[in-house]
């Protein structure tokens, strides 16, 4: 299939993303990620390893786009769970002595 990213023209099929990507280890996700075969890869990661460019000249959304045309699936960035919130009831607990539920 053919993708457009960075401006550049790729003829990309699955097999080929698949043998690109056989053997390489992932990086930590800490963003958007794409899962080839078993493995989470980060989105640049497959982009700068199926382009052969610098991941600044691609944005994640090229390659995103492209690997979803492809047939893989892609995560979003996973939300994370607001951390040490305090609600009104936990205020008013903490204010009139009492141990705020956990």
């Amino acid at each position: 299939m053919r993708c457009i990213i960075a401006r550049f023209p790729f003829d990309l099929t699955r097999s080929g993303v698949l043998e690109s990507m056989k053997g390489v280890k992932p990086e930590p996700v800490t963003g958007e990620s794409v899962i080839v075969g078993r493995r989470h890869y980060p989105v640049k990661q497959v982009g700068a390893i199926i382009t052969r460019q610098d991941r600044r000249d691609f944005t994640a959304a090229e390659v995103t786009r492209a690997m979803a045309s492809l047939g893989f699936t892609v995560r979003a960035v996973p939300e994370a769970a607001p951390v040490g919130v305090v609600t009104p009831l936990e205020k008013a607990s903490a204010l009139l002595g009492a141990h705020a539920p956990v």
